[in-house]
């Protein structure tokens, strides 16, 4: 008897191998084309996907330069060149970078304004003077970027090399100062000379760092001193005051006695020239006499008893009587002496 095939018996014999139910036949695969590759359409999505990236990197080497700014391009970590303000482009990270640095903004240190726990410390703004005084001062110093790429490579921490510089600039020049000038003279000296050495400082380190200005603030003694240092302020300034009252003096005695001195002087001078001009008179009237006299000794002889007499007579009081009168005497009762009163007045 003939054996009859089972139809779910898989076996390549069994005639109803494709006749099964339709939930239980296999599709046949459609014909591939001719010279097509397998998974053409995947590999296209990761190609278009590897381009976008691309184009992202390449485009991100793109970058805006600001007016106040300086882009400074690194390749590899290493300085290549300096950018201004605008649009330019780099070769992407990580092989080109850039670091934007702010060259217009003033920035500021203060020094001196750190407070101290006690009283009778000393902290920063505390520095000797020249003539050994402690002098308590405050400055600000503001400073701007004025080379990129000095600043940039040549200077780890700006901020503490400015302090640092700027502190030691200042102690050194007010270590050369005596403390009243600094204290309530002339504070513009200390301004420049501090501004002054410390570019030049700043300088020598290529710190790429400009100095715009430097400000002094306060220059104080110390609190803990600070009596003391009124109080000889007051004697000072009572110095001072006594010191004009005797200028004023002197300037007010010593003019007039340069007077007095040359009118006495101009005096005596006068004097001494009268008596000379009146010696060589009389020097010259006498040898005129002389050589009258010499010429006529009877007439000269008679002459100067005459002069002589006149001058004798002239201030005395006198009577002449005359000898022709009769009885030759004057009575005693005439009042002579008044007669000769009224004529004198």
């Amino acid at each position: 008897m003939a054996k009859v095939p089972n139809p779910w018996e898989e076996n390549d014999d069994n005639p109803w191998k494709d006749n099964g139910l339709p939930s239980q036949r296999k599709k046949a695969p459609k014909p591939r084309p001719e010279g097509e590759p397998v998974g053409f359409g995947f590999n296209l999505k990761w190609e278009w996907i590897a381009i976008a990236i691309v184009l992202v990197w390449l485009a991100s080497g793109f970058y805006q330069v600001q007016p106040n700014e300086a882009g400074v391009v690194l390749r590899f970590g290493a300085y290549s060149e300096t950018t201004d303000p605008g649009l330019h482009y780099h070769l992407p990270y990580p092989i080109e970078t850039v670091k934007k640095v702010n060259i217009t903004s003033e920035r500021s240190i203060n020094l001196g304004v750190m407070e101290v726990a006690s009283r009778n410390d000393f902290n920063e703004s505390h520095m000797l003077t020249g003539d050994e005084n402690i002098v308590d001062i405050n400055l600000t110093i503001v400073w701007r970027v004025a080379d990129a790429e000095d600043y940039l490579f040549n200077m780890q921490n700006p901020d503490q090399t400015v302090r640092v510089a700027a502190q030691s600039v200042l102690r050194e020049i007010v270590g050369q100062s005596q403390m009243m000038p600094i204290i309530s003279g002339d504070r513009g000296k200390v301004e420049d000379d501090t501004k002054t050495e410390l570019q030049k400082v700043l300088d020598e380190f290529g710190a790429g760092i400009q100095i715009v200005r430097v400000k002094l603030q306060k220059a104080d003694p110390p609190k803990q001193v600070v009596d003391a240092f009124n109080e000889v302020q007051r004697a000072k300034a009572d110095m001072e005051r006594f010191k004009n009252e005797a200028e004023a003096y002197r300037n007010e005695i010593l003019p007039k006695s340069k007077g007095e001195a040359s009118q006495r002087t101009q005096s005596a001078e006068a004097y001494k020239q009268a008596v000379i001009n009146k010696a060589q008179g009389e020097a010259e009237r006498f040898l005129s006499v002389y050589e009258a006299y010499k010429q006529g000794k009877d007439v000269t002889i008679k002459r100067l008893y005459l002069e002589t007499m006149e001058n004798v007579l002239a201030n005395s009081n006198k009577v002449i009587i005359d000898p022709s009168t009769k009885g030759g005497n004057v009575l005693p009762i005439l009042p002579l002496g008044q007669m000769q009163n009224q004529k004198g007045e």
